[in-house]
């Protein structure tokens, strides 16, 4: 998969450090795989929930969560957020 952006990835993991190593952990294994669909993804992510148009991942024992846009066809995953369990609970990513 193309992942797009992973600037935001490392930004957070500026401010958020134990988020770097969970953060680098997914990315390494989004870019490596090739997913055909949502089903697919939860074999590897079975904690991955599909949100409205978005795909949300706990990341870092549930302490995180990426917030992000798959196209299966195009095999593009774009980054939307990332967010602390706190930020993601308040909901603001959602409008």
């Amino acid at each position: 998969m193309h992942i797009i952006t992973r600037k935001r990835l490392m930004e957070f993991a500026r401010t958020h450090p134990n988020a770097r190593a969970p953060l680098n952990y997914w990315f390494a294994i989004v870019r490596k795989t090739d997913y055909a669909s949502f089903a697919g993804l939860r074999i590897t992510f079975p904690s991955a929930d599909q949100v409205g148009r978005f795909t949300v991942f706990n990341v870092g024992g549930n302490k995180f969560r990426l917030i992000v846009a798959i196209h299966y066809n195009r095999q593009k995953v774009y980054i939307r957020y990332v967010l602390t369990h706190a930020e993601y609970d308040r909901g603001a990513w959602r409008s």
